[in-house]
């Protein structure tokens, strides 16, 4: 079979609580009037529940008597949060359990194994976006994939100096030994359109640009291969060619390169279209590229899942 030939970024992509839920009834009561002619109110919040006796609290505020009204609403509306807090987490809650029912019970064996120790395939370095988690969008199981999540999905180089991205990468290439990297960038990402909105004087008190600047070069790429286009366009392109930086970023790390080399670890990046929902996913020919002398190189296992 034919050696891939080189292929350069622009190149390549030019193209409720439960039964026993507690309630409270909030009294408002008023006390003496107070010499600056304000009035002590105060409030008894009474709790019950079905198994605990009830309680009271009390708390006194001094307000002028023609806020109370104001007052007064401005707690129900923060009570009205608080309910939606509570139901929230109730969400979350019965979540948990059908979690436990239906996953862990019924897989108590491997559980129990994992609770010796992991042993993951991949290593998984994705956007921290809520709308893009890698075991929903993959259907990683736990144990399956060690992961780092982060602005931008970016990797900083080796000489950038430490960061949870790299220390979680020499956990999972040198302790967990993984035998897959996969960088996954995705649509809309508003790191990378950070990146491709700044100015080059980077705001240092500012902690996303300050980041998103690992991804500079994937910038000056796409501003050189697509100035001809519109600014989403341009944000596309970059989504796609600061995965491709990133991946060059991580041969940067001697022990990354020297299990590639040897072929006991891949690397790949995967493109993530949540607008149609598709997915890009190569992975890179080290034996084929050139990347030292001209960042360029060749990849293979090329595929577009829709």
């Amino acid at each position: 079979m034919a050696t891939p030939s080189p292929t350069s970024f622009s190149q390549l992509f030019n193209s409720s609580f439960d039964a026993r839920r507690t309630s409270s009834k909030i009294l408002t009561m008023f006390g003496p009037k107070l010499k600056s002619g304000e009035t002590e109110q105060t409030h008894v919040r009474v709790f019950t529940s079905f198994k605990t006796s009830p309680r009271i609290e009390c708390k006194a505020s001094k307000v002028p008597p023609g806020s109370t009204l104001k007052l007064d609403n401005r707690r129900v509306e923060s009570l009205a949060e608080s309910e939606n807090g509570c139901d929230l987490f109730e969400d979350l809650k019965h979540r948990f359990l059908r979690f436990k029912r239906r996953k862990f019970e019924e897989n108590f064996e491997h559980f129990q194994n994992l609770a010796q120790g992991q042993a993951p395939k991949f290593m998984i370095i994705a956007c921290a976006d809520s709308r893009v988690c890698p075991s929903n969008i993959l259907g990683f199981q736990p144990g399956e994939a060690f992961m780092i999540r982060n602005v931008a999905n970016l990797v900083p180089p080796f000489e950038g100096g430490p960061s949870e991205t790299n220390a979680a990468l020499e956990f999972a290439v040198n302790s967990l030994q993984v035998e897959n990297i996969l960088v996954i960038g995705h649509s809309c990402c508003g790191g990378i359109r950070a990146l491709m909105s700044m100015e080059d004087e980077v705001d240092s008190s500012s902690f996303i640009r300050s980041w998103v600047v690992v991804g500079k070069n994937a910038k000056l790429i796409t501003k050189s291969a697509a100035s001809n286009l519109g600014f989403d366009q341009q944000c596309r392109h970059c989504e796609k060619e600061s995965i491709n930086h990133s991946l060059i970023n991580l041969l940067t790390y001697p022990w990354i390169e020297e299990r590639v080399a040897k072929g006991e670890l891949l690397v790949h990046g995967g493109y993530y279209d949540f607008v149609d929902c598709t997915f890009e996913k190569w992975t890179m020919d080290y034996k084929g590229s050139n990347w030292e002398k001209n960042s360029r190189f060749a990849v293979k296992n090329q595929f577009y899942w829709c």
